[in-house]
């Protein structure tokens, strides 16, 4: 079933989020929760998932973004695409990812956006049979300087 996330969704987010970045550490603060319930409560942001016998197998996060160009026309960004490991290569992927582009659609995008960091082929593969093209546009990303010792 595809949906909304759920606050109770939280620790089944975050184990996929660490199959998507093994190397990230283990907030044990609670930061980490307090910022997904903040993204779950704020309108324009979107946290999908993909339950199969209520178990959360695959999740998306959708930024919905207003704009003054294209007839004030919104558009989306896509953040966060993970399929449980043992799951991936099912069709699980185009499903959340066909969720996640229709409600882009509904709330009237001209376009959805997503950058990835995987150089491999089967993962552009995977984008191009989902609808993107990697040729329309060019990404550049900045990320802040190093602090300094």
């Amino acid at each position: 079933m595809f949906r909304a996330a759920r606050p109770d969704d939280f620790a089944q987010i975050i184990r996929l989020y660490r199959q998507l970045n093994p190397d990230d550490p283990v907030l044990d603060d609670g930061s980490d929760e307090v910022v997904f319930r903040q993204i779950v409560a704020t309108p324009g942001l979107r946290l999908f998932v993909l339950e199969l016998d209520g178990v959360v197998v695959a999740t998306t996060y959708l930024n919905l973004i207003p704009n003054l160009s294209r007839s004030a026309s919104p558009y989306a960004v896509i953040e966060n695409v993970v399929v449980e490991e043992s799951r991936r290569g099912t069709g699980l992927g185009r499903q959340i990812m066909a969720g996640t582009l229709q409600a882009a659609w509904d709330a009237g995008c001209y376009k959805a956006m997503l950058m990835t960091s995987s150089r491999t082929p089967a993962t552009h593969a995977f984008y191009r049979a989902c609808g993107f093209s990697a040729d329309v546009k060019t990404a550049f990303l900045a990320r802040p300087p190093a602090a300094e010792s």
